[in-house]
């Protein structure tokens, strides 16, 4: 087996509706795709897709020990901006590495969300 590309990345959320207003309202991805009467939405990102679902709530649920998922961002601090008058939870203040910098937020369902811009040069 080899694995050559990341296909998507799904996250369970219980409200479609909040969910779509946190993604596509605070966070403003745009969707690519509505499946299954709305309960599938895909946002195209670049080479790979981020997915909303509430298809198996019984089975997959949110939590924030995962999925994990990291959107780079154009500008980290006007990011980190719009996200606090959002007010949206912050799991892990921004921080810097030797190779990017960083948040950990919460969606309304309380998954986790990176926000990353790497480091350039």
């Amino acid at each position: 087996m080899k694995i050559v590309e990341v296909a998507f990345t799904g996250y369970p959320v219980t409200d479609m509706e909040r969910a779509r207003a946190f993604y596509e309202d605070i966070l403003k991805l745009e969707p690519s795709r509505i499946f299954a009467n709305g309960q599938w939405i895909e946002y195209d990102l670049g080479p790979s897709t981020f997915a909303l679902s509430n298809m198996a709530q019984e089975k997959w649920k949110p939590s924030s020990d995962g999925p994990a998922v990291a959107f780079e961002v154009d500008d980290f601090d006007s990011a980190v901006k719009a996200l606090r008058a959002g007010n949206v939870k912050f799991l892990i203040e921004p921080f810097e590495s030797p190779v990017c910098r960083m948040a950990i937020i919460a969606d309304r369902d309380g998954n986790s969300v990176a926000i990353h811009k790497r480091n350039v040069g």
